[in-house]
């Protein structure tokens, strides 16, 4: 069954957005000295945020192909999963609750839409 259009556009429009805030964000703040200086910030050294913002261009490249075996979207949409609990947890151990530990569970909520819209679109059948 073909998949309506309002599916499609939810499905490219948070997908889109999960690749402009994932990708294109840290692309081109990650290595200022604000960037640098939130990562610090949560006790993290600097070479993980440089190894963060690696997986999250490459995730957020590979989210965009629509052609990608579905075994490695599986992967990409838990590796966003994982990004966006654990930030939320070490901003809530590090600040406290605060809009800063709330932001990464909006966010992971836009990657359920993705996700599950995907799904609706090429279908729950197999990984392969």
């Amino acid at each position: 069954m073909k998949p309506s259009k309002s599916t499609v556009i939810i499905y490219w429009a948070a997908t889109t957005f999960i690749f402009l805030f994932e990708g294109v964000m840290p692309a081109l703040y990650s290595q200022s000295e604000l960037g640098k200086e939130g990562v610090r910030h949560l006790g993290y050294p600097d070479y993980f945020g440089l190894a963060l913002v690696v997986f999250k261009i490459a995730g957020s490249v590979l989210i965009m192909i629509p052609s990608l075996p579905k075994r490695v979207k599986e992967w990409v949409y838990a590796g966003f999963a994982f990004d966006f609990i654990f930030a939320c947890i070490s901003h809530w151990v590090v600040d406290g609750m605060g809009f800063q530990t709330i932001m990464p569970l909006i966010i992971l909520g836009i990657l359920i839409v993705s996700y599950v819209n995907y799904h609706k679109i090429y279908g729950y059948r197999t990984l392969a």
